[in-house]
Parts: C-alpha cells; sequence; structure tokens
C-alpha cells in the first residue's frame, strides 16, 4: 500500500513539472529592446508614421535597416547612432528636419543609404555628413536646400548616387563638385531647382559616365550658344539624362520667366548661334573598331604625369590595378589598359581618370570601342579564266543570235507540233485582203491576187446540193505545208451566212 502510495506521488509531481515547462515553451519572450509600438524583424527595425517628436531612447543593436520615416522629427542627437554597429540603411524621409550638425552621422560608417528626402533642410555644412565614408546612396531632394559648403560632400568617397532635386539651389560648382570624387559617381540629379549659373568648360570636363547621370532639367538656364551645343551634342550621343527630359530643359532668353526657350525645339533664340563657339569644349571620343578575339590597348593620354589612373568599363566598373575580377580585362603599370581577347561585352565606352598635382582631378580621355565578328574572306578565283570564260559565252550567244532561227525547221514540221510566232500583218497585206473581199472579179485574175508570197482562201457563194456546206476555192500558191493557218468555219443554212463572201488569212 505504502508502494503505490508513493508511485502516485512521484506521477503527480512529473505532471505538475511537465504542465510549468509547456506554458514557459508556449509564452514567446518579446523581442529585446525593441522600442514601443515599433516592428522589429529580423534585422529591421520599423518606426515609421508614428508621429515621433525624438528618435527612440533605445535602438537594439540588430537591426542593419532602420526606418524612422513619416514622423515629426526636428532633430537628431549626436552620437545617437552609436549603438547600430550593423545599420546600412536610414531612412529619415518626410520628417520636419531644418539641419544637421556636427556629429550626427558619427559611428556610422558602415552605412550604405541614407534617405533625408522631404524635409526643410536649408543648407549643409561641411562636417554635417561627416562619418559616412562607406555611402553609396543620399537622397536629399524635396527639401529647402538653398547652400552648399564648397566640401559639403567631402569624405563621401565611395558615392555613386547623388540626388538633390526639387530644392533651391542657384548654383553648383561642377569644378570640385563640393568635395566629391568622380571617381565612383555616376547619377547627379540637380532637376527642378534655381540654376541660373553654369560653368560651361567645368560642365564640358565632366567623365562620360556622369554625363550620362546628370539630371539638369526645370532649370532655368542661361541660353548660352556654347551650351546649347553642348546639350545638342549630348542628345545626338543618347546620352539618357538629355534624351528621357529633352521637353523639360529649358532656358531664360531675357532673365525673365516667361522667356523660357525650349533646347530641343525650334526658335529664333539660337539661329545666330555659331557651331564654332563649342568647338574644343569637349575632347572627342576616339572611335575603335576591335574583331572579336583580337587583342586591345588603350593608353591614358594626358597633359601631365599623373600620379594614379583608373578606368570605367562600359558596365560603369571601376578598374584599377590589377584590373577586373575576372582577369578579361588588366590594368598595366603605366596606367594602360589591356584585354587580351576581346569579346562582344567589351563594346562600348572606356574611360580613362587621371589624377595629379598639374592634372584637373576629372581629367577624362574616352575610348568608343565597337565589337564586331570578322567577315568570312571570299573564295580566290582566277581573273584571267573567269574573263576568257566570260567571253566564250558572249560569242556563243552571238553565234547563236545570227544564225541559229527562232522556231528552227517550221517548213519541214508538217506531220509533229511546231510552235511559231505568229506574224502581225503588214498594212499592205491588209489593203490587198480588203481589195479581194470587196472586188467581183474571179479569183483567177492575177491582177486580184494580194501577193505571190501570201496564201488566201476565197469562199464561193452556197450552191444547191452542198447542204449548206461551204465549197473552197484554193489559191494556187495555196501552202499545203501549213494546213494549221486555214481556219473553217461551218455556214449554216441560211443564204444569208452562206451567199457572203469570207477571207481567211495563213
Amino acid at each position: 500500500m505504502a508502494r503505490l502510495v508513493l508511485l502516485g506521488a512521484l506521477l503527480c509531481t512529473l505532471r505538475v513539472g511537465s504542465s510549468t515547462l509547456d506554458s514557459e515553451t508556449l509564452s514567446s519572450p518579446t523581442p529585446h529592446n525593441c522600442p514601443y509600438n515599433c516592428t522589429c524583424a529580423a534585422d529591421l527595425l520599423s518606426c515609421a508614421g508614428l508621429g515621433l517628436q525624438d528618435v527612440p531612447a533605445e535602438l537594439p543593436a540588430f537591426a542593419a535597416d532602420l526606418d524612422l520615416s513619416h514622423n515629426a522629427l526636428q532633430h537628431l542627437p549626436p552620437g545617437w547612432l552609436t549603438p547600430l554597429s550593423r545599420l546600412r540603411a536610414l531612412r529619415l524621409g518626410h520628417n520636419e528636419l531644418e539641419a544637421l550638425s556636427r556629429g550626427v552621422f558619427i559611428n556610422a560608417s558602415s552605412l550604405r543609404l541614407l534617405d533625408l528626402s522631404s524635409n526643410v533642410l536649408r543648407r549643409l555644412g561641411r562636417h554635417d555628413l561627416h562619418g559616412l565614408g562607406a555611402l553609396e546612396m543620399l537622397l536629399l531632394f524635396n527639401n529647402r536646400l538653398a547652400h552648399l559648403d564648397q566640401l559639403a560632400f567631402r569624405g563621401l568617397g565611395m558615392l555613386r548616387r547623388l540626388y538633390l532635386g526639387s530644392n533651391e539651389l542657384a548654383s553648383f560648382s561642377f569644378d570640385h563638385l563640393h568635395g566629391l570624387s568622380s571617381t565612383h559617381l555616376h547619377t547627379l540629379d540637380l532637376s527642378s531647382n534655381h540654376l541660373g549659373q553654369i560653368s560651361i568648360p567645368d560642365l564640358a570636363a565632366l567623365p562620360a559616365f556622369l554625363k550620362n547621370g546628370l539630371y539638369l532639367h526645370n532649370n532655368p538656364l542661361p541660353c548660352d550658344c556654347r551650351l546649347y551645343y553642348l546639350l545638342q551634342r549630348w542628345h545626338q550621343r543618347g546620352l539618357s539624362a538629355v534624351s528621357d527630359f529633352a521637353r523639360e530643359y529649358m532656358c531664360l532668353a531675357f532673365k525673365v520667366p516667361t522667356s523660357r526657350v525650349r533646347f530641343f525645339e525650334p526658335s529664333r533664340v539660337f539661329e545666330n548661334c555659331s557651331a564654332a563657339l563649342a568647338r574644343g569644349l569637349e575632347q572627342p571620343e576616339e572611335q575603335l573598331q576591335v574583331q572579336v578575339g583580337q587583342p586591345l590597348r588603350l593608353h591614358c593620354n594626358t597633359s601631365a604625369p599623373a600620379l594614379r589612373v583608373a578606368w570605367v568599363s562600359p558596365q560603369h566598373e571601376l578598374l584599377v590595378a590589377p584590373g577586373s575580377p575576372n582577369g578579361s580585362i588588366a590594368v598595366m603599370g603605366d596606367g594602360s589598359l589591356a584585354i587580351s581577347s576581346v569579346q562582344p561585352w567589351h563594346e562600348g565606352v572606356f574611360v580613362c581618370l587621371a589624377t595629379g598635382p598639374h592634372l584637373h582631378h576629372n581629367q577624362t580621355h574616352e575610348y568608343n570601342v565597337s565589337v564586331h565578328f570578322p567577315h568570312p574572306e571570299p573564295e580566290a578565283f582566277n581573273t584571267s579564266y573567269t574573263t576568257l570564260l566570260g567571253c566564250a559565252v558572249g560569242l556563243v550567244l552571238v553565234l547563236l543570235y545570227l544564225f541559229a532561227p527562232p522556231c528552227p525547221g517550221c517548213r519541214r514540221c508538217y506531220r509533229r507540233t511546231c510552235h511559231c510566232w505568229p506574224r502581225a500583218p503588214s498594212p499592205l497585206q491588209e489593203l490587198s485582203a480588203q481589195s479581194s473581199v470587196l472586188s467581183s472579179t474571179p479569183p483567177d485574175a492575177p491582177s486580184r491576187k494580194a501577193s505571190v508570197h501570201k496564201h488566201v482562201v476565197f469562199l464561193e457563194p452556197g450552191r444547191k446540193g452542198l447542204d449548206g456546206r461551204v465549197q473552197l476555192a484554193v489559191a494556187e500558191d495555196f501552202d499545203l505545208y501549213n494546213p494549221m493557218g486555214l481556219r473553217l468555219k461551218a455556214a449554216s443554212e441560211s443564204t444569208s451566212s452562206t451567199g457572203s463572201e469570207g477571207l481567211v488569212m495563213a
């Protein structure tokens, strides 16, 4: 009995322990340090659209993508991103940020994307973006930016895309890009600003890949002849930033907002412009024709020695020594670019970027490489043999034309079919035939014959006893070897059909 009681107590203890374990397992704990009302999923932290006026006090260290857009943030404290060592994307669009301060983005060296669009920023200082050395995309469009420090983007050496559209910028320095390096930058959006002053030589000196991504539409640009021909050339080259927004490129003819003129539509403003003014602005790209499989060597020709040389491929890939990752393109020690075997994907514009103490920071040299497959060589032939053969064929054709009749043996094909082309009757024949029909003179009169070479058959009037059949009077020179020329028509029993004279020409 005591043994049974002990066994029951042990079973109850095990049941209670298991129920406690199940309850602890089923209850899922909340994510560690996830801010109130925010969403935490894996490495994503979203606090968008919550009406926040300040950034959350505690941010989880696991966040790699932080979304604080569509709030009411007015200030960003210095060092607030220090715990987020894994942060890659920061979205601060659609807030009320009026200014940035030094140290706001400290310890954000891994950040790749920064979205500050749709705020009320008025200026960018020299140190506002300090600490963003790995940044690749910066969105600043739809703000109130009217001033950019000369070195506002200094330190953003990896930046590829910069969007400054829909602001209040009246000028932009294309000479040094406000501290940017043109090595990696491929997209620069300056559309829908107040740009009325622009350095055309600095604009023309930009690399080709940056011109392809330079958006200047919806600006009050000056109606300058050099700018007109420069944009026309970009349009003819098919640069997407110009061709995609051709109708939105306008200039002010008389510095009055109502005197806007479209660059790519006929206008009297540019009638007196001379193309000679635009010569020398752009260095023409060198055109190269290369066959598939052939080697290619491109040299970076500069006006002075360069300390560093880099290349940009048609796929917008930055090439430095030793070359491309797949090994198909090599950058040599002297700065030249070498391709051992040209392939179709090597077609396009190669741009050389050279830097040095005596060189412009973005001095470039462009090569437009066209790749084509080799044409098959025609088979060799003997010219003298073909000439002799042509002469022989021509001689045979001449002899056939002179001596061979069009239908040989027409007079000897009585018992076999022979097709000869009928000859049209001459006017003399027609006149003789008519006289034979209309005349009442018997057909045996020699003066009434049409010709000794013509064969005429006279139809005599019908007589009684012929049963309506037509009696033929055959001329004396009727050709018996050509009976096909005689066509008989069965006469009817009426006197009109038998009494009339008919003429059949053979």
